[in-house]
């Protein structure tokens, strides 16, 4: 089929590829005649170019050797001016370009300083003056244009001629080119005749001579085509550029008969021999698409499940189709033809099937089909429903009924296990101790409450919604219309929906009960995005906890009242000191007043120094006031180095007279943290307290009498901890004892009461930290103890937000 349109396509290609052979041959021609042309002339404006830099140079050497003098100079260039036209002038200029001496075309029409200011104003002049006074050589500038009454002139470009003399730079032979002038006289008539030739500057400007514009014309795309070549004018370089363009002489293939002639018999054969292939192939595809259609619609038939049967307009069996065949087990020729009653009728129920027939065929069925019982050629019955619509043929008439049959029995029987489920599901909702309801997001319909809700809020949904919003956690999508549903509505139909439960405690004052509320997101059985709430009584929980609270509270107190009752005597001996200072004070101001010895100046220095001791006395009173004061928990944001300040103030005393070394560290770079201060305070100084004690105990010497406690931040599980750690050199711990450090009611004191370290980690974990212990060693001997815990820093920041 597609032959003969890829011998036309071919053919035309075959032609296609001979003319443009013959045009990119001829092109070529063109190109090359063009490029040895423009050489042929470069090669001649680089001959000419090097003479008269030799004439020149010969010119330069003689000035510098003072051959010549001013007249002759002038004499001498005159001359050459006047043999070469294309060198308009030559200047002589000393070494601190002032003009010595000039001669032109025209004669000099200016005073020779004036001349100098306007040949040395050009930067590009500047420039070779300086290149042809560094390198000692003969440099040449960019073309210039030069200002005649403010109007630019033909352009020009310089050409240095150093004068050097016994090694010494005295000055340049300045000769100025007309590129005009270069042009006419140095590129052969023989080229300018065949081409447009033209000087460019290093941005392709034309300085002089004719170029070719591009024009448009119908044609073919490469007739347009302008053939040119550029090369640069040695020996000056890329500043001066040599442009040929061809003059354009052929027509092109479009103005040749011949191409035209075989362009039309082309479109003639390819238009001819299209509609052939463009015919043949719509009988060809209307074939193959009856073939297909035919092959389609007996497949179908033979692999659908649905039974099909056709009845005429007097309800005979016109079709059956293979599937209706196989449900029945009946075979086709024992259908097609039957009347009234059928064969697959139960004898129980034709007078009804009668009925539905005659409804079937007066075209009173609804939509949602019919259901009816079907006897199989063994005997056995089925369910089914049943279809009905209109026959209509090729002409608009109605030629009888089509009915498709599908069993129903597998899922009635589904039908009915769901129903015993839902049933099953909903005994055990009833029974359950808590609340749970069902709601369509943005709705205030409730697809289901169980018992426990129902006693507690009723039907109406403003429990489920008051639930939610106490709970923080509003429905956000849009009003959902409600929808008809079958009575197996309360059964979802599919699992829960990927989604995290979220939990909340609130109090329902209605209920004077605290309410643990759980949320999940559901797809309801009709596909609407339901929120299903669980609410649990979690009333006698909150008051076990809040007792629970208010024991730790007291039980906090009591430690620290504990604490500061096993360091009184420490207390006392460090306010025993400010106490004497101020009655030692006080006696010597009285006895010198009384023998009129001391001036008012002494009198105020010694007031002085008591009242500082016993603003020293109050501050230990008040930290301690402080530190035992029952309060309750507040937790603000606290700088870790003013809290570090103030325990560490209190353990110092109780440390001092035990003899031991008290240093500590904290890092600069701790952000605040959210904790309740006097708790860490009491934390803190039980460690340091403990610490103390174990040095005591361990009878160390005076040189390993020492405490150290540091606060630094830490990377601990994958979050930022600020870390506390309390070091002593006592004797550690046994690994009894560090089994059983933080049980209520263990100490490894004979006198102590179990509960220091106990309540000091209850109080670390309240504030999401944790405490841990460990020995040091030294080899195998134990050197000393650490106590550490610490304290998450986004806990802060979650508190603060």
């Amino acid at each position: 089929m597609l032959g003969p349109l890829v011998a036309v396509v071919l053919f035309l290609a075959a032609i296609a590829l001979a003319f443009a052979f013959l045009r990119y041959e001829e092109i070529g021609r063109e190109q090359e005649s063009v490029r040895r042309d423009v050489e042929y002339a470069q090669q001649r404006l680089r001959l000419r170019l090097i003479e008269r830099q030799e004439q020149l140079l010969r010119l330069a050497r003689n000035v510098a050797e003072g051959k010549f003098n001013v007249r002759q100079f002038q004499s001498d260039s005159n001359a050459l001016i006047n043999q070469y036209p294309e060198m308009s002038a030559l200047h002589w200029m000393d070494a601190n370009r002032r003009l010595r001496a000039s001669a032109s075309l025209n004669g000099q029409s200016s005073s020779l300083q004036r001349l100098g200011v306007d040949l040395m104003r050009s930067r590009s002049a500047e420039d070779a003056f300086s290149l042809a006074r560094e390198l000692q050589q003969a440099a040449y500038s960019v073309p210039i244009y030069r200002l005649n009454n403010g109007q630019p002139t033909v352009p020009t470009f310089q050409l240095h001629v150093p004068l050097i003399s016994q090694g010494h730079f005295k000055g340049v032979i300045l000769a100025e080119y007309s590129i005009d002038a270069l042009m006419r006289y140095a590129v052969p008539v023989e080229i300018t005749s065949r081409h447009a030739v033209s000087l460019l500057d290093e941005e392709n400007h034309v300085l002089v001579g004719q170029t070719i514009q591009p024009k448009s014309r119908l044609s073919t795309p490469w007739s347009n085509e302008t053939f040119e070549h550029t090369v640069p004018v040695s020996p000056i370089g890329d500043t001066l550029l040599l442009r040929a363009q061809a003059y354009r002489t052929s027509q092109g293939l479009v103005g040749q008969a011949l191409f035209w002639l075989v362009a039309a018999l082309s479109t003639l054969t390819v238009w001819m021999l299209i509609g052939t292939w463009r015919h043949t192939r719509r009988r060809l595809q209307t074939q193959r698409a009856l073939i297909a259609e035919t092959n389609f619609r007996r497949a179908m038939e033979n692999s659908i499940l649905t039974g099909m049967r056709a009845l005429d307009m007097q309800g005979r069996i016109t079709y059956v189709n293979a599937a209706f065949c196989q449900m029945t087990g009946w075979g086709e020729t024992e259908l097609v033809g039957s009347t009234p009653p059928y064969p697959y009728w139960p004898e129980s129920d034709r007078d009804m099937l009668m009925k539905v027939l005659n409804d079937e065929i007066s075209g009173r069925t609804g939509p949602s089909g019919m259901q009816v019982r079907v006897k199989r050629k063994d005997g056995t019955l089925f369910d089914a429903r049943m279809y009905v619509s209109p026959l209509v043929d090729a002409a608009g008439v109605q030629t009888g009924w089509m009915t498709s049959m599908t069993d129903i029995t597998e899922p009635n029987r589904i039908r009915e296990q769901l129903s015993a489920s839902y049933e099953r599901f909903t005994t055990v909702l009833e029974a359950l101790d808590a609340s749970v309801s069902v709601a369509p997001l943005g709705s205030a319909e409730l697809l289901f409450t169980n018992k426990m809700y129902r006693q507690w809020f009723g039907h109406a949904s403003n429990g489920h919604l008051d639930m939610l919003e106490k709970a923080g956690m509003p429905e956000v999508a849009a009003e959902t219309q409600a929808e008809e549903v079958d009575p197996l509505a309360g059964l979802p139909t599919e699992g829960l929906t990927l989604t995290f439960s979220e939990n909340a405690e609130i109090y329902v004052p209605e209920l004077q009960k605290w309410l643990e509320i759980r949320t999940r997101y559901l797809n309801w059985v009709d596909g609407r995005l339901a929120q299903m709430v669980i609410a649990s009584d979690i009333t006698p929980r909150r008051t076990a906890e809040e007792l629970a609270a208010q024991q730790a509270e007291r039980a906090q107190s009591v430690s620290r009242l504990i604490t500061m009752g096993e360091m009184a005597s420490s207390v006392a001996h460090e306010l025993n000191q400010p106490l004497t200072a101020i009655s030692n004070y006080c006696n010597g101001i009285v006895s010198r007043i009384k023998n009129r010895q001391i001036s008012d100046e002494e009198m105020l220095h010694a007031l002085e120094k008591t009242a500082h001791q016993a603003q020293r006395a109050g501050q230990i009173i008040q930290r301690i006031r402080s530190f035992v004061k029952r309060s309750e928990p507040n937790r603000s944001p606290t700088h870790v180095a003013r809290m570090v300040s103030e325990a560490v103030e209190l353990a110092d005393i109780e440390l001092r007279r035990q003899q031991v070394r008290l240093s500590y560290f904290v890092s600069s770079r701790l952000p605040p943290i959210m904790v309740d201060p006097i708790l860490i305070e009491q934390v803190m100084i039980n460690l340091l307290k403990n610490a103390g004690e174990s040095i005591n105990n361990a009878q160390r010497p005076a040189a390993l009498r020492h405490v150290e406690l540091q606060v630094l931040p830490r990377d601990i599980e994958g979050q930022n901890v600020v870390e506390f750690s309390v070091t002593d050199t006592g004797k550690g711990l046994s690994p009894q004892a560090m089994e059983r450090l933080f049980e209520a009611f263990y100490s490894t004191k004979s006198e102590g009461m179990g509960i220091g370290l106990n309540l000091c980690r209850s109080i670390v974990e309240s504030h999401q930290g944790r405490m841990q212990a460990e020995n040091i060693y030294n080899g195998d001997q134990i050197q000393g103890c650490r106590f550490s815990f610490w304290i998450p820093v986004q806990v802060s920041t979650l508190h603060s937000a």
